[in-house]
């Protein structure tokens, strides 16, 4: 549960691997490091948490956000709350000053003040081992169903320093206190998803669809996976260089590459032609994340120039229209994953997609890490797999 907490979780299969494939899921196992007699037989350390206290820093966007610092069995543990460009309706409220004289707006001393006034009252002895009954106090004291009171962003700071006292007292790494707590029996290491192209509101050229990534399928293990992701990214940064100048190779929000290319098609041939250079076809798939409710528009069709303003309409596509274009990328390019193909209220769009593709369809936006609307996409066959992320769930599992 580290500060950028997501990953893809299918929501109709047994293993948590980044991609359903035509085939058998690729994943890549990881040896677990199993703790000796002696250590075991370690008393554990004080688990009451002593102190509690937050403050506002910068994150990598040069926004404000909130950083916790937790005390149990005479240790700190620290924690720093995530928070992304491009939101859902849906997401529980990431509580902001709304001051316009500071920050833009966008300080989070609230959601301090929430945590060192209130929270850090109340928690005080708990017991930093029993998570779920941490994060249940603090829905207690909140009292809404979106965080509203308190803040999302000042649970979740709070949320994730308990995690990792809780992994610190009992004297185990953190991702094994997270199997322990969510009662996970085998660990299963995902195939990584490298974010290579910016586009959306990750980045400051024409392309609508958000990340476009690369999946290295094909690695035996996952050091072998990241040295492809980082050959190909390379590769990449070459191929655009030479086509659209040096200026084009400026990256967006999330390290990717920002070429001012219009065509989301030329988007997808660019990646192509880096990993077929890096010698890595058929090992690498292509990933995609569209974040489609960002050029989503009132009539219900979608714009694909909707950084444009005005322009003249030559990129609007109807929901069908844009349905047939996702098709016709995943005929032409090993496609294996699209995360937010529709709004987030397209439901039928969405269904509709998933029942002619046989790919991952990944609802952010769609979903919001809710059990409600993820029960209702599971209802509506809406999807079949689920990007996790702590910063943006609504409500406790």
């Amino acid at each position: 549960m580290a500060a950028l907490s997501q990953s893809y979780h299918i929501l109709n299969g047994s293993l948590p691997t980044t991609f359903r494939s035509r085939s058998r899921r690729p994943s890549i196992r990881a040896s677990i490091a199993t703790p000796s007699t002696a250590a075991a037989a370690t008393t554990v350390k004080d688990s009451t948490l002593q102190s509690l206290k937050a403050r506002q820093i910068i994150d990598s966007r040069g926004n404000p956000t909130v950083e916790v610092d937790l005390v149990a069995g005479g240790r700190v543990y620290r924690s720093a709350v995530p928070s992304g460009a491009s939101t859902g309706i849906y997401e529980a409220l990431e509580l902001r000053d709304e001051d316009k004289a500071v920050y833009g707006g966008k300080g989070v001393m609230k959601a301090v003040r929430n945590i060192n006034n209130v929270l850090a009252l109340k928690l005080v002895g708990v017991d930093v081992r029993n998570q779920s009954d941490v994060d249940a106090i603090m829905l207690e004291l909140d009292g809404t169903s979106n965080k509203s009171n308190l803040g999302a962003n000042a649970i979740l700071g709070v949320s994730l320093s308990v995690c990792r006292a809780g992994a610190g007292v009992k004297g185990i790494p953190l991702y094994k206190h997270i199997q322990e707590i969510s009662g996970t029996k085998e660990l299963v290491m995902p195939v990584p998803a490298f974010n290579v192209i910016n586009g959306g509101s990750h980045a400051g050229n024409n392309l609508a669809m958000q990340e476009f990534m690369i999946l290295p399928v094909g690695a035996a293990s996952f050091a072998e996976a990241l040295r492809m992701g980082s050959e190909v990214y390379h590769i990449l940064k070459g191929i655009i260089k030479a086509k659209y100048g040096q200026d084009a190779c400026n990256v967006g929000d999330e390290g990717g590459f920002a070429p001012n290319v219009q065509d989301n098609r030329e988007g997808l041939v660019l990646v192509m032609d880096a990993i077929e250079k890096a010698g890595y076809s058929g090992k690498i798939k292509i990933g995609m994340d569209v974040a489609a409710s960002e050029f989503f528009m009132k009539d219900g069709r979608y714009d694909l120039d909707f950084k444009k303003k005005p322009n003249d309409g030559s990129y609007v596509r109807t929901a069908q229209s844009l349905g047939e274009l996702y098709k016709e990328f995943i005929r032409d390019f090993p496609i294996v994953s699209i995360e937010d193909p529709f709004d987030q209220d397209d439901w039928g769009c969405w269904a509709s997609l998933q029942s002619s593709v046989d790919i991952q369809l990944v609802g952010d936006d769609l979903l919001v890490t809710n059990p409600k609307r993820i029960a209702e996409a599971i209802q509506k066959k809406a999807c079949n797999g689920l990007l996790l992320k702590v910063s943006i769930s609504m409500s406790s599992f």
